[in-house]
């Protein structure tokens, strides 16, 4: 992998390299969509109910719900930051399903209130570091995917876990059109033993609200907060247990780019930009732009790092 440290560039202004090359294709096709509502969903809001603090959770200062909640990537609303809050407000979740298949003894197709019933929501306080070099500290609300696998016993031939997210061109306009800025549905994958770590929630709500924003990902959402941020896939429909390491959305478009892994690690740069700093959101932009040193593994090497022992992390990232 080519290593190199080019001067940083604003990372607001990063767009990954194979959408970046479509972009003049994918605006003239979306140009022909129909308009959608900008309003948010008023079923995407829950009153704010109080949830035990976990002890994973960071002390960090939390980003302004504004800020979180306007500036994200969920391609399949646009490629733009303000996107998704823009064109989500139409999205359906419920009802919501998710099947859970592959190598498991008990595979199911459980609806959202299945998943829920037997789980305990909390908060969880995680940094968020997107690969683009931006970050965030969100209070997200769900509970361990732990609970979750165990549910459906995977077999001992199980390594890896797979997820897919929802396909639905009538309500995400980024599925529509003839420029596709990525292949659909949008895939993810994990390591078993990954999954199983206590840190990796199914997020079903943020700020204090059981229930998610659409455009942040509901109504259930993986959040990994070792890893960049394109790793939590949003929207999940499918889980899948696999014996070998499942095919990833953004490392089969450019692997040179996006590893399996994609552990945050600021010794490792994307080729096209360093990863030894960041911006955090709230923190100013542009030119004032604060950046700050990113941590190995994002701050939770402590919990983590004893699942890459041994092995080299610039091949592996």
């Amino acid at each position: 992998m080519l290593i190199r440290r080019p001067p940083d560039i604003p990372p607001s202004e990063i767009t990954p390299h194979s959408v970046y090359l479509r972009r003049r294709e994918l605006l003239a096709g979306l140009a022909g969509l129909a308009a959608f509502s900008t309003l948010p969903s008023l079923a995407a809001r829950a009153a704010p109910t109080a949830f035990a603090k976990n002890p994973f959770s960071t002390d960090e200062t939390v980003t302004r719900r504004e800020d979180a909640t306007s500036y994200n990537n969920f391609y399949e609303f646009g490629t733009d930051k303000a996107d998704p809050a823009a064109n989500a407000g139409p999205l359906t979740t419920t009802p919501w399903s998710v099947s859970i298949d592959g190598l498991v003894a008990k595979p199911a197709t459980l609806t959202l209130e299945d998943i829920l019933k037997p789980v305990t929501l909390e908060e969880r306080i995680y940094r968020l570091r997107c690969v683009e070099g931006w970050s965030m500290v969100i209070p997200w609300v769900g509970f361990p995917l732990a609970d979750l696998l165990r549910r459906v016993e995977p077999l001992g031939s199980a390594k890896y876990v797979a997820f897919e997210t929802l396909v639905r061109p009538a309500e995400m306009p980024g599925q529509r059109g003839l420029f596709q800025p990525l292949p659909w549905p949008y895939r993810e994958g994990l390591r078993l033993d990954e999954a199983m770590h206590p840190l990796a929630i199914l997020a079903t709500g943020m700020y204090g609200e059981s229930r998610l924003p659409n455009q942040n990902g509901a109504p259930l959402r993986l959040v990994v907060p070792w890893k960049y941020g394109f790793k939590s896939i949003k929207s999940i429909v499918r889980i899948s247990l696999v014996e070998t390491q499942p095919p990833t959305t953004w490392k089969a478009l450019a692997d040179e780019e996006y590893g399996f892994y994609s552990n945050v690690n600021p010794e490792v740069d994307h080729p096209r930009w360093s990863q030894a700093t960041e911006r955090r959101i709230g923190e100013g932009s542009g030119l004032f732009a604060k950046r700050r040193p990113t941590l190995m593994f994002n701050g939770y090497g402590e919990q983590v790092a004893q699942l890459y022992a041994g092995m080299d992390l610039r091949a592996n990232y």
